[in-house]
C-alpha cells in the first residue's frame, strides 16, 4: 500500500484540480481512491474535472474544508481557495463509489447509493469499512439507510464545512458535487483500517437528564429546565449571552456529550444555536430520557487530544496512510496557536502521509460503539501499510 498526498492554492478552479492531481500521483502508478478536500471559494465541478482530467481512472471523494486543510507540506489555505487529495493505492483494495442530493428522505437515500456503491465495486457483499461525508444535518438518516443495505460495518468520515457555517458547503464524489446529500466508498481489503473516534475531552460532574426534545436536534429541556438556563448554570455562563451563533463560539471548550451503551464513547453534542425561548440546538441527534454530561477542555486539550489521539491510532498498527478529520471547531477555538496545532501533528504522524480536513461533524466509533455521529470530535483512520 502506498499513499501520496498534494494540494494547490492555484486561482483557477480547473488548474487547482490539475496540480492538486499531479502533485497527489506521483510515483502512484494504480491509484484507487482520492480523499479530496477543497475551499468553497472554488467551483467544484471545475477542481473535479481537472483532476479528471490528469486521471480519469481515480475514484474521487470528498468535501469542502472549513478555512484549510494540513498536509506533511503545512496548512494549506488561500486566498483564490485550496485543494488537496490523498491519493492511495493498494493492489488489495477494491472500492465501489456512490453519491446522491437528498432526494425526498435521506434514508431512502442511504440505501440507494449504498447499493449503486456496491455495484460499482463489483460486489454483491457488504464491505469491511466505508468512509462517508454528508450534509450537516441529517446524517444519522443516511447512515441508518446504508447500513439497511450493507450492515454495521465499520465507518469514518465527516460533514462537509464551509468558513462561517453559512450553508456554502459541497460534497464531490467522481464528476458531481452538491450541497445537501451524501457521498460514500465502500472498502473491500484484507488489510486492516483502523479508525479512532474521540472527543478528547474531560467530563465534568455537571450531568442531567434531557427531558424535552424536538426535531431531533433541539434540547428544549434539561432535568425539567429551559435546557439553555441549565447549561449556562453549569458553565457559569450568562444564558441571554448565549443567544444566536454566541452560542456556538462560546460553547467549545465546554461541550455536552452523551454515552454510547457500552459507555466506551462520550459522544460529544455541540451546542450550537441559543433560541429566545431557552433551548438550543445540537449538532447532533439527541434523544429524551437521555443522561447528558457537561464537558471542558482548553487549547492545550484540543492540541493534545489530536496528538494522543494519532498516538492510540499507530499503536500496534503501521498505517500507510491517515485521512484526520477534525472538527473546525476545535479549529476555531484553537485559533492562532494553529500553526502548534500543526506541528504536533506532524510529529505525531512521523513519516507516515495524512490529510486533515476540517468538517462540521465526525463519524466513527470506538470499542464496539456502533457508528456515530459527533461533533467537536477527532476522527482518525490508518490504512494498513
Amino acid at each position: 500500500m502506498r499513499a501520496q498526498v498534494g494540494s494547490s492554492i492555484l486561482a483557477s478552479s480547473f488548474d487547482a484540480g490539475v496540480e492538486t492531481a499531479k502533485n497527489s500521483l506521483k510515483g502512484i502508478k494504480n491509484p484507487k481512491l482520492g480523499f479530496l478536500f477543497t475551499s468553497i471559494k472554488y467551483d467544484q465541478r471545475e477542481v473535479l474535472k481537472g483532476i479528471k482530467s490528469v486521471s480519469p481512472e481515480l475514484k474521487v471523494l470528498g468535501c469542502t474544508s472549513s478555512g484549510a486543510i494540513m498536509t506533511p507540506d503545512g496548512i494549506i489555505s488561500g486566498d483564490k481557495g485550496f485543494a488537496g487529495m490523498m491519493v492511495i493505492e493498494d493492489n488489495e483494495l477494491i472500492v465501489g463509489v456512490a453519491s446522491s442530493p437528498r432526494g425526498n428522505d435521506p434514508r431512502s437515500t442511504g440505501r440507494k447509493i449504498a447499493k449503486e456503491a456496491m455495484e460499482n465495486a463489483g460486489k454483491k457483499h457488504p464491505p469491511v469499512a466505508f468512509a462517508m461525508f454528508a450534509s450537516p444535518a441529517e446524517e444519522e438518516y443516511y447512515l441508518k439507510g446504508i447500513q439497511d443495505v450493507i450492515g454495521e460495518v465499520p465507518m469514518f468520515g465527516g460533514s462537509a464545512a464551509d468558513d462561517a457555517v453559512a450553508g456554502e458547503w459541497k460534497l464531490f464524489c467522481e464528476d458531481k458535487s452538491f450541497g445537501d446529500g451524501c457521498a460514500i466508498a465502500l472498502l473491500y481489503t484484507n488489510k486492516e483500517i483502523k479508525n479512532v473516534f474521540t472527543g478528547a475531552m474531560e467530563e465534568t460532574d455537571n450531568v442531567g437528564i434531557v427531558t424535552k426534545v424536538e426535531n431531533d436536534r433541539k434540547i428544549v429541556e434539561i432535568d425539567h429546565e429551559p435546557a439553555l438556563k441549565k447549561y449556562a448554570e453549569w458553565t457559569g455562563l450568562n444564558a441571554d449571552d448565549l443567544m444566536g451563533q454566541n452560542l456556538l463560539v462560546a460553547s467549545i471548550p465546554m461541550a455536552l456529550g452523551v454515552k454510547t451503551i457500552q459507555g466506551d464513547l462520550m459522544a460529544v453534542r455541540h451546542p450550537m444555536i441559543g433560541n429566545e425561548d431557552y433551548s438550543f440546538n445540537v449538532g447532533a441527534k439527541i434523544a429524551e430520557k437521555t443522561a447528558i454530561v457537561q464537558l471542558k477542555t482548553d487549547v492545550d486539550g484540543l492540541i493534545g487530544g489530536a496528538v494522543s489521539t494519532i498516538k492510540e491510532l499507530k499503536e500496534d498498527f503501521k498505517p500507510g496512510a491517515m485521512l484526520l478529520v477534525h472538527c473546525g471547531g476545535r479549529k476555531l477555538h484553537i485559533g492562532d496557536r494553529v500553526d502548534e496545532d500543526f506541528v504536533a501533528i506532524k510529529n505525531a504522524a512521523g513519516d507516515t502521509p495524512f490529510i486533515v480536513a476540517f468538517t462540521f461533524g465526525e463519524y466513527g466509533q470506538m470499542n464496539h460503539s456502533g457508528a456515530t455521529i459527533c461533533g467537536l470530535s477527532l476522527s482518525f483512520t490508518g490504512f494498513s501499510e
